[in-house]
């Protein structure tokens, strides 16, 4: 369960309940509590750049703080990173459904969205026989971060 858990804190990005965390991977908020303090020990023990941080409001994945001068410096793009979570969930996906982002990042992903598309990230197209968006990469985003885009050559 602490991958489990560890996966859906990463795809949320915000800080969730431990009654959140037990819905959604659907074991009893005991254990999820017992898992959580494992994989905080997990974090704690290991040189990562990730940490699960515990706030009044529940408990989240992100950056040591320590490092975020780093992503500054690397990251070329004025993006939060809850956009920058989106964008990734994006990347991961290729090509996506806008409902199934929104399920997967809440609903702050419209923000998200709209930043990114106004970035030039991503674009929207309507889908032909449905009510949401599709969701895809730009050639923007290749060439930003570098990544290969859907042709096979590498942008840089």
């Amino acid at each position: 369960m602490p991958a489990q858990l560890e996966a859906v804190l990463y795809l949320k990005g915000r800080c969730l309940s431990l009654g959140q965390l037990s819905e959604l991977v659907h074991y009893p908020t005991e254990e999820v509590e017992l898992a959580l303090i494992t994989l905080m020990a997990d974090y704690a023990h290991r040189d990562t750049a990730l940490e699960i941080r515990q706030e009044a409001a529940g408990f989240s994945l992100q950056l040591r703080a320590d490092l975020s001068e780093l992503v500054r410096e690397l990251v070329p793009v004025d993006l939060s990173t809850a956009s920058l979570r989106t964008l990734a969930t994006v990347a991961l996906k290729k090509r996506i459904l806008q409902s199934e982002l929104v399920d997967l990042r809440g609903s702050g992903a419209y923000d998200h969205i709209k930043e990114l598309v106004e970035q030039g990230f991503i674009e929207r197209r309507r889908q032909s026989d449905g009510r949401s968006f599709w969701i895809s990469l730009t050639e923007k985003f290749h060439r930003t971060f570098s990544v290969k885009s859907s042709t096979g050559t590498e942008a840089g």
